[in-house]
């Protein structure tokens, strides 16, 4: 009886699998083995697809009369810093007493890329029994159910077919848009730019619109021209003093009036004191400051004291809302959270969480799905019962268990089995505790989202109460929204409640959040109720820019592409599926980052554009506007899921993706279009050369 070889992807995987096989006796210089075992690894990728030149040596000379390069068969190369450890792969797969090979590389269409390359360089005979080892964590136990499930590798041909196109599509679009604009528009970028430093001018089929993306916001917000406007709210006196705002309703004065901004904001500030001097006996105050952030601001604020003035409630509404623990987290969320909390990029929040995984702590980081399987949930205690040893969570996890609050949480939209491809979402494993000490301080706050997150799902919702209460004073209407947390609920678990009051950042700002002593007492107010009012105040306000992206918002952005989508039936096509995959978003964004398109403030995650990624934009703009938008970009990340999932076949991907190429690459090299992109690198240069108009 032969022995099996399994290969994983690192050499500290191959270390899990080597003490679960009991194979850790025989150390070699690039593999373990066992009596009837031997375990390897890959160091990454080990093989890589080769430049042009090696098709061509005169392919190394950038020249259109080259391209398109669209070649008929692709080449492969071993990467030399690898070499070593390939050879001895490579041997490991063709010995004659191996007869059965364990495919343990990452579970998902790089990992699947990973091998498939070096069984083919290897030239691995298929008399040899191969299967694929696909796990969800790095558990004795998961690693010992992959193993005794290990399906046929010829199950994954589709999934390895879109991992060869994915890398074909990059290769062909990287090299030959690249390229031909790089000869077309290069000297000319380098002479705006008033350098005579070469530079090629990068173009990929992600991150080119990620690149898009950030420029069109930024010009938002450069273009973006502030509007003032004022608002009124009314001082009401009561057992606890409260505030209400002027609102526009039907049978106001101003009802759908070009005067407001909105329906409760006025634009002009005359007319804004002449409808509060028309409210009734009024004085105005002497004119204040609102805070010392209005101070640097200059912020308007005013107020008046009403004598003998009295308002109607003219309705109160109440009710209960209830806010659901959110879904758990994919490594997008993820990302995006750790961004905002703990200022880091998500480049490296995938790297710590990775750490998570091969120290056993959490389940497979790169997924896109936020919920788990059915399977995953028959087992859940033990992840619930695993977290509750730890001091930090034992209290939750005790609740849990006491009260069987797991017990349906497959009827729960927290488990569905259709909304998962490869991998469920990132949840502690309840294991490797011993390992929590090695990490860093990081390391331990992403593991603390990753559990409280996870325990929140076993909580009830948090509770709040609600009251909008109507005034009616001189014919107007005054609206009060006020807000208390009844039951904090899984706000408790997931550390957002502080003495009773959320302190969530969600929550709505037009409504005032009040400890339930003093919302007992408004609660008191009833319609028909007259109300003295003790004055009014002029509020200043300015309609705002978006929003910035930071990392963490631009790798949800990315996954969210379809948002950007105008043409209905193919946003409805891509629903679910963005731009780049999970696994690769973090290092799309640090490539342009580091090729100098964009700009990462390291401190507050915010990214923007910079002048040399503007012109770029432009470049491509005038050129293959298409590389630029979310359509092109989704639909063909799409296309590489159908073929994954065996609707079109590789060769029907291929006609597709050459036609693209070849037709975008032929146009593009016989513009003529210099003058027109010299003038809209005019209308932003001075923008950069002002340091971005400050």
């Amino acid at each position: 009886m032969g022995k099996k070889l399994f290969i994983a992807e690192k050499p500290s995987v191959a270390a899990e699998f080597a003490k679960v096989l009991k194979a850790d006796g025989d150390r070699k210089d690039g593999y373990i083995e066992g009596s009837n075992s031997i375990v390897t690894w890959c160091v990454g990728h080990l093989v890589t697809m080769s430049y042009p030149e090696v098709y061509d040596p005169g392919m190394k000379k950038w020249s259109l009369n080259s391209i398109p390069f669209l070649p008929e068969n692709y080449l492969y190369e071993i990467i030399p810093g690898v070499a070593k450890q390939f050879n001895t792969v490579k041997k490991l797969l063709n010995r004659s007493d191996v007869d059965t090979i364990y495919v343990c590389t990452d579970s998902g269409r790089e990992g699947e890329y990973i091998y498939r390359l070096v069984d083919r360089m290897a030239q691995v005979p298929d008399t040899k029994k191969k299967l694929r080892v696909w796990i969800d964590s790095q558990t004795e136990e998961e690693i010992i159910r992959g193993i005794k499930e290990a399906r046929p590798l010829s199950d994954y041909d589709n999934l390895s077919d879109a991992a060869y196109l994915r890398a074909i599509e990059d290769y062909l679009m990287g090299i030959n848009f690249s390229r031909v604009l790089t000869l077309k528009y290069g000297n000319m970028l380098m002479d705006y730019k008033k350098t005579d430093k070469w530079s090629a001018i990068s173009v990929g089929r992600v991150m080119t619109c990620v690149l898009g993306i950030v420029v069109r916001r930024e010009r938002e917000i450069r273009e973006f021209k502030k509007t003032p406007f004022y608002r009124v709210a009314s001082l009401y006196e009561f057992e606890v003093p409260f505030e209400g705002e002027f609102k526009a309703v039907d049978g106001s004065k101003y009802y759908e009036s070009p005067l407001l901004y909105k329906d409760n904001g006025f634009r002009d500030i005359e007319t804004c004191r002449t409808f509060v001097e028309g409210l009734g006996n009024v004085t105005k105050k002497q004119p204040e400051l609102l805070s010392e952030d209005d101070k640097q601001n200059d912020k308007l604020s005013e107020e008046y004291s009403a004598n003998e003035l009295e308002g109607l409630i003219t309705s109160v509404d109440k009710k209960t809302e209830k806010k659901n623990p959110p879904l758990l987290y994919n490594l997008a969320e993820l990302q995006n959270e750790c961004s905002q909390s703990f200022k880091i990029s998500p480049d490296e929040t995938l790297k710590v969480v990775q750490e998570l995984y091969e120290k056993k702590l959490v389940t497979y980081p790169r997924t896109d799905a936020r919920v788990l399987s059915s399977a995953v949930a028959k087992e859940i205690t033990k992840n619930i019962k695993g977290v509750a040893y730890l001091d930090s969570y034992k209290e939750f996890g005790n609740y849990i268990l006491e009260n069987g609050t797991y017990k349906n949480l497959s009827k729960t939209r927290y488990v569905n089995d259709s909304q998962i491809t490869d991998h469920y979402a990132i949840i502690p494993t309840g294991q490797g505790l011993g390992n929590l000490k090695s990490l860093n301080s990081i390391g331990h706050k992403v593991y603390d989202k990753i559990c409280r997150r996870f325990l929140s799902i076993f909580y009830p919702s948090a509770e709040y109460q609600k009251i909008a209460i109507s005034v009616k004073i001189s014919g107007e209407c005054f609206i009060s929204n006020i807000k208390a947390l009844k039951n904090p609920g899984y706000l408790v678990v997931a550390g957002i409640v502080k003495d009773n009051k959320s302190q969530d950042s969600n929550n709505d700002n037009s409504e005032e959040m009040l400890d339930n002593t003093v919302f007992e007492k408004l609660n008191g107010l009833r319609k028909g109720m007259s109300l003295k009012i003790n004055g009014f105040k002029i509020k200043e306000g300015e309609t705002t820019p978006p929003k910035r992206y930071t990392s963490g918002t631009l790798i949800l952005t990315m996954e969210r592409a379809g948002q950007f989508i105008e043409d209905e039936e193919l946003r409805a096509t891509i629903k679910g599926q963005g731009i780049g995959t999970s696994a690769t978003r973090a290092e799309i964004l640090n490539k342009l980052v580091k090729i100098q398109y964009l700009s990462l403030n390291s401190k507050t995650q915010i990214v923007t554009p910079t002048f040399t990624g503007e012109m770029v934009y432009e470049i491509v703009n005038a050129s293959v506007k298409s590389l630029l938008n979310a359509e092109l970009t989704a639909s063909w990340e799409k296309g590489l899921n159908y073929v994954a999932e065996g609707e079109i076949s590789r060769d029907e991907y291929m006609v597709k993706l050459n036609s693209f190429v070849g037709k975008w690459t032929n146009y593009v090299k016989q513009l003529n279009n210099s003058r027109l992109l010299y003038s809209e690198f005019d209308k932003f240069a001075q923008y950069y050369k002002n340091g971005k108009g400050k």
